[in-house]
């Protein structure tokens, strides 16, 4: 996995932030959310959560935050498969700036491409079945806490980045 360049007004990456990291898988309808304990950590599902407004949404988020004590926050940039930077891209963008100013923790854009189908087909090997499947039980019982391919996705980028910056502190290439 490539990591996207960071935006304008984006913090830039710091190998030594310490402390819990929250990826985020942004859209539309919900909002795919991961978490580690620390740059060493696993990366770990942690729901998604349902898009109500702008207000709203970052509210929840900045209490999440809050409550998990997180230092660092990945949203996933969702490039074309050619690398460049389409509407939602942009749209993404705009949260994560958004998300910098309102909650004020150091904020890192991460190449998000094919994300979403590997969450797929994970969960269709764990589970045997079709992830919409898992979604829309999870739409039907109202619980944030379920395994659903936007936290998936969350995952995968928020493992992947923690594969990259682990391998520039070992010496390894970027």
């Amino acid at each position: 996995m490539s990591r996207a360049p960071l935006s304008p007004g984006l913090s830039a990456p710091n190998l030594r932030t310490a402390g819990k990291i929250l990826a985020v898988d942004y859209g539309r309808a919900r909002i795919g959310l991961a978490i580690a304990e620390s740059r060493q950590g696993i990366a770990q599902p942690l729901g998604t959560l349902a898009r109500v407004n702008r207000n709203e949404d970052m509210r929840r988020l900045r209490e999440l935050v809050r409550d998990n004590a997180v230092k660092l926050i990945l949203v996933g940039l969702p490039l074309r498969l050619d690398s460049s930077r389409g509407e939602m891209a942009e749209e993404t963008e705009r949260f994560a700036q958004r998300m910098r100013k309102q909650i004020g923790v150091a904020v890192e854009m991460a190449d998000e491409r094919l994300t979403s189908w590997e969450a797929e087909r994970l969960l269709e090997e764990e589970f045997g079945r079709k992830s919409k499947q898992i979604d829309s039980a999870s739409k039907k019982k109202k619980d944030a806490g379920k395994i659903t391919v936007d936290s998936v996705a969350a995952t995968i980028i928020l493992r992947g980045y923690l594969e990259r910056v682990n391998s520039v502190s070992e010496g390894g290439p970027l």
